[in-house]
């Protein structure tokens, strides 16, 4: 999907760029899948509980069907829309026997496909199957990590995972970090890539554009004083200095490895590598 870049009329439009929107085929949501959305970040009782939160634009949560548990129905896509509540495209599926459903909108998908999900759909993008039924090698993406609980992995926009391999009861899958994980068989998978890939290209532009968005001004540690952040003080600019950084109540921060669920360690065969600059 391109991206619109905008002439610089103004110090806001300047560097400022769009997803151009083209895929959208339907301005409004279907009524009956919106629900409302309460703001849970920002402000509790006149005191900050989530920094660097807070505001934004008023939202619509949009229902989607995460679980695909509509088996052997057909369905017809009706509309791709946006969705203010993720960076992925999400499509309105209309099912034979007349019930509306949303799913993310995969690469590809457009008005007037044919959708199915369970064990006997066909091998087609947007199509929903148990991991036993793909080929090894595929690109799939909304996948399971418990059976009948719902797609968790590979779910923003651009994002895929391969099926790398099967043994027994369990698949690996290399996820979109760069880490193999065990997946059993039977959990769900959707073929295809999450559509909207150039959303990680857009550029914001100015700041006010993150405040429609939710997000706030944050100040860094370096600028504060040392009573207010571990990196404050000093003449100048000064290094953070050692044994590691701190977040602002001395907790060790920026790469520190936070990771408790020990018990799941079993089910990752490679960790994911470190980010490249």
């Amino acid at each position: 999907m391109p991206i619109k870049i905008y002439k610089p009329t103004s110090p806001g439009r300047r560097g400022m760029s769009v997803t151009s929107f083209e895929d959208i085929t339907r301005q409004e949501p279907e009524p009956s899948l919106i629900a409302p959305l309460k703001k849970k970040a920002g402000r509790s009782r006149g005191k900050i509980a989530v920094r660097h939160k807070g505001g934004g634009h008023k939202r619509r949560y949009r229902i989607i069907d995460f679980k695909r548990d509509k088996f052997g129905v057909p369905a017809r896509v009706d509309s791709i829309e946006y969705d203010p509540n993720r960076s992925s495209r999400i499509a309105l599926l209309v099912y034979a026997d007349g019930e509306k459903r949303y799913i993310l909108a995969p690469l590809g998908l457009k008005v007037g496909d044919g959708v199915e999900a369970g064990p006997e759909a066909d091998f087609r993008v947007g199509n929903a199957l148990p991991i036993v039924n793909i080929p090894v090698g595929t690109t799939i993406h909304n996948i399971e990590l418990q059976r009948g609980r719902g797609g968790q992995l590979a779910r923003s926009a651009g994002s895929s995972a391969q099926l790398l391999a099967k043994e027994g009861n369990y698949a690996h899958v290399r996820l979109p970090s760069g880490e193999v994980r065990l997946v059993h068989t039977q959990c769900m998978a959707t073929i295809g890539q999450v559509g909207n890939t150039d959303w990680g290209n857009v550029s914001l532009g100015k700041a006010g554009r993150a405040r429609w968005l939710g997000r706030r001004p944050a100040t860094r540690g370096s600028a504060m004083s040392p009573r207010d952040h571990p990196h404050g003080g000093g003449e100048g600019k000064a290094p953070i200095g050692m044994p590691s950084p701190k977040s602002p109540w001395g907790k060790p921060t920026l790469g520190k490895k936070t990771r408790r669920r020990k018990a799941t360690d079993k089910w990752i065969v490679k960790r994911r590598g470190k980010k490249r600059a």
